[in-house]
């Protein structure tokens, strides 16, 4: 079977891999030069099952309501004229009840768990060096109303087996020294050993290295235009080359892991995927005093920022723009709002007027359940959608699509929301 994969971020990647493990013949089509050049490049590197929860629960209406008004907000929402915004944002809302926030909470849980495992035995097999680190990840709080209002979501994580332990100031500063000069401002935090960070973009690119050398054949620098359909099946997707010049490329099945572009390209084909942009900001900084960098991933929950360790590097990213009218422009307010917090939080750790900002749009849908499986048309299949957890979830979904595929039982029970519609 001939498979071409659209999309060389860490969904696409994993899925040409697992799929050339399981005997196909497989072509990966990316617009750009080169693997995880767009959303898997320059993310919060968390690989974080046990704060994986969804956006969508019943406090978050309000929550998003009361930040609207402010620009540097964790979460901020730019209302446009445009029917699949507001589509999208009813949708959200149908999902902010305490039975859609169980249901969302077990399968996202189910999916990143089993990434998490897929990425460990990946990371053996192969022996890539992605600056990974396994010392789990750390929320500190400086609110304590905000801290005890996040203790329901806890219990419904434990329920489906996912532990975070409790900690008190003198326990996170433990655990993490780099935390020792706020210490007098943390009011508790929770920490779980399991989960891990690493550079995405280091990893993908590494694994389509290995995915090459097996026979994945790799074509950049197209950009795929339209999905052919020929008597109720895709027949070829159409590309077009740097060069201005268009081709089509056949195959027996089709799978589309192109993040936020996806919707735009099925739209066409009747299938609407409920999926929006959700821009992200990322600053990365050159550590200059080691010992004053964290090694520990961290989350901030006061500013909804994560930190990640990348050897001499310190990432920190967070905050999230839906509707944004330039998608990739970065915003002063936002990339400063990133500097000042890092310096604020470790001061002579890094150098901190040398980040390297990027922006990278997130593609999420309502429930922050991923599209993993077939479409209406029978021979193209979905793999998008993962918003904030592509990276958590990336390699898992990659050998979920493979198994659905060529037909094995897959390892996991997992309900896409294409599957509950």
């Amino acid at each position: 079977m001939r498979v071409i994969v659209l999309g060389a971020g860490i969904v696409g990647v994993a899925s040409a891999w697992f799929l050339r493990a399981r005997g196909c013949e497989v072509t990966v089509v990316d617009r750009q030069a080169g693997a995880a050049r767009e959303t898997s490049f320059a993310n919060g590197g968390q690989i974080s099952v046990c704060y994986a929860e969804p956006w969508a629960n019943p406090a978050a209406p309000l929550k998003i309501a009361r930040w609207m008004a402010r620009a540097d907000a964790p979460l901020l929402f730019r209302p446009r004229l445009d029917w699949r915004q507001w589509d999208w944002c009813l949708r959200f809302l149908r999902e902010c009840t305490d039975a859609r926030l169980r249901a969302n909470v077990r399968d996202i849980v189910t999916l990143a768990s089993y990434s998490r495992a897929t990425l460990q035995a990946l990371r053996t097999e192969l022996a890539i060096d992605y600056d990974h680190l396994e010392r789990g990840i750390l929320r500190f709080f400086t609110d304590r109303a905000v801290m005890e209002a996040v203790a329901p979501g806890a219990a419904l994580m434990r329920e489906f087996g996912v532990e975070r332990r409790v900690l008190d100031a003198a326990g996170a500063v433990a655990i993490e020294p780099a935390l020792a000069s706020i210490a007098h401002r943390i009011v508790g935090a929770d920490y779980t050993a399991a989960d891990e960070s690493g550079d995405v973009h280091r990893f993908t690119a590494a694994l389509a290295e290995r995915a090459r050398a097996a026979g994945v054949d790799f074509v950049f620098d197209q950009e795929v235009t339209r999905l052919v359909a020929r008597d109720g099946r895709i027949a070829a997707a159409e590309l077009l080359g740097r060069d201005g010049r268009h081709s089509a490329l056949g195959g027996d099945a089709f799978v589309v892991a192109l993040a936020s572009q996806s919707p735009a390209l099925l739209r066409p084909l009747g299938i609407h995927a409920p999926i929006i942009a959700a821009k992200g900001y990322s600053a990365t900084f050159p550590v200059v005093d080691a010992a004053r960098a964290p090694q520990v991933s961290l989350i901030d929950d006061a500013h909804k920022l994560v930190f990640s360790r990348f050897g001499d590097r310190l990432r920190v990213a967070g905050t999230v723009e839906l509707g944004s009218e330039q998608p990739r422009a970065l915003d002063d307010v936002r990339c400063e709002t990133l500097r000042r917090r890092s310096a604020e939080l470790f001061a002579g750790a890094c150098d901190w007027s040398q980040p390297a900002f990027w922006t990278g749009l997130r593609p999420a849908t309502p429930s922050n359940v991923p599209l993993i499986g077939r479409s209406r048309v029978a021979n193209l299949w979905l793999n998008c959608g993962h918003g904030t957890l592509g990276w958590t979830t990336g390699a898992g979904s990659g050998a979920l699509l493979a198994d659905l595929l060529t037909g094995r039982a897959p390892a996991i029970d997992f309900r896409p929301p294409m599957g509950r519609r």
